[in-house]
């Protein structure tokens, strides 16, 4: 299954516990492509290491973290004054958000190795 907004980076620990990291940034019109995305990959750690998501710390196999934000800009054209060596800058309303979310994804070398296949990473 290949991902469109999704691009893991992966980092191992000296237990060789497993993170993948990714972050999407897009326009409001792909907030809902993102988001099935995101469930696709959690639907099937789910299906897959059913009951041992937890912190693996405490034992479990596999755990994630999933956090998003919006942000607003405005484009601001800014001139200098040579004769007064000030600037002056104006703001122009501000633009349609980007939606960013973020999603880690922890797990045993069992569960690394399964993702991996799973989503063809290397």
């Amino acid at each position: 299954m290949s991902l469109h907004y999704l691009d893991f980076d992966y980092s191992e620990d000296e237990q060789g516990i497993g993170t993948f990291d990714a972050m999407a940034s897009t326009a409001p019109q792909h907030v809902a492509a993102v988001r099935a995305e995101i469930a696709r990959v959690l639907d099937w750690a789910y299906a897959t290491f059913p009951d041992v998501r937890a912190p693996l710390d405490e034992g479990g196999e596999w755990d994630y973290n999933l956090e998003g934000q919006q942000e607003w800009t405005a484009h601001e054209a800014i001139a200098y004054d040579e004769v007064t060596g000030k600037f002056s800058s104006q703001l122009t309303p501000a633009g349609a958000p980007r939606h960013t979310v973020t999603l880690s994804l922890s797990g045993s070398p069992q569960f690394c190795d399964a993702f991996r296949q799973r989503f063809a990473l290397e």
